[in-house]
């Protein structure tokens, strides 16, 4: 039976153009960050580029190899924030995950995933529990569907088990494309990069793989990481923008890869 594909998670764009250098004559804007006339300037960590008028190349091939060997040495064996038991409680935690948090996902996943950590057991709750417990998280009444729906759909089509192929996978209710990779990722061991608002943003702000759209950062970072570092790009290209390379205030002074960094506007260290 042919299954509508539903819409796929939300999309992050990036703005329309690069900012641009201000037009002949105009007064300029201070720089962001500057100091007030008169102030004192601390010293930077680079040397700020002196106009804007298009975005930095991306890296080349020597200098991505670097920071990914970096990332790696600072962590070895990286895992997801989420907690899950087997591949179908991950499914249904990056599911819950959307516009949530990691940490409000595991603390309504706990006492669920302790009832029903398969999808007859979740079935068997029903959809008015599973609402009950993940009533923490945004948008927990059509979670709660969708992780009703897709247990019936694994066990009716699939015969209980998590599909190991894409397809299979991002026509279940509540998975797209992100989703699906980072099951294949997590769960089966494929190379995939699931992007994902973090992962956009380090991958256009170094920059790595830029692009206006997941699906094009995706696409360019899976066609360039070097081989040994694939399995694990994902997790820490994810985890430095959560913890380091943040999207308000990035915490250049401390980043591994700052020297390698192309991004103009890096965050001078407290104090």
């Amino acid at each position: 039976m042919t299954r509508r594909k539903q819409a796929a998670p939300d999309q992050i764009t990036a703005p329309a153009g690069a900012r641009r250098a201000a037009s002949a004559g105009a007064k300029a804007a201070p720089a962001k960050g500057a100091p007030a006339q008169g102030a004192s300037t601390k010293a930077a960590l680079v040397k700020p580029l002196t106009a804007r008028a298009s975005t930095p190349e991306p890296v080349d091939a020597a200098t991505l190899r670097e920071i990914f060997a970096r990332l790696s040495a600072a962590n070895p064996e990286p895992r997801s924030d989420l907690e899950y038991l087997n591949p179908y409680t991950l499914l249904v935690a990056v599911v819950l995950s959307a516009q949530a948090t990691d940490k409000s996902v595991n603390i309504a996943t706990a006492p669920l995933f302790a009832r029903a950590d398969n999808p007859a057991a979740m079935l068997a709750l029903g959809e008015e529990t599973v609402r009950h417990h993940i009533r923490t998280i945004g948008l927990f009444n059509t979670k709660a569907k969708n992780v009703i729906a897709l247990s019936r759909i694994l066990i009716e089509e699939h015969g209980g088990a998590v599909p190991r192929e894409r397809a299979h996978l991002e026509v279940l209710p509540g998975v797209g494309k992100k989703t699906a990779s980072v099951v294949l990722n997590v769960a089966f061991g494929e190379p995939t990069i699931a992007v994902d608002t973090h992962i956009f943003r380090v991958s256009n702000r170094v920059p790595l793989a830029p692009g206006s759209t997941t699906d094009k950062v995706q696409a360019g970072l899976e066609a360039i990481v070097p081989e040994p570092y694939r399995l694990n790009a994902h997790h820490w290209l994810i985890l430095h923008g959560r913890y380091v390379c943040k999207a308000r205030k990035p915490e250049c002074w401390r980043c591994p890869i700052a020297d390698l960094c192309r991004y103009p506007d890096k965050t001078p260290g407290p104090g």
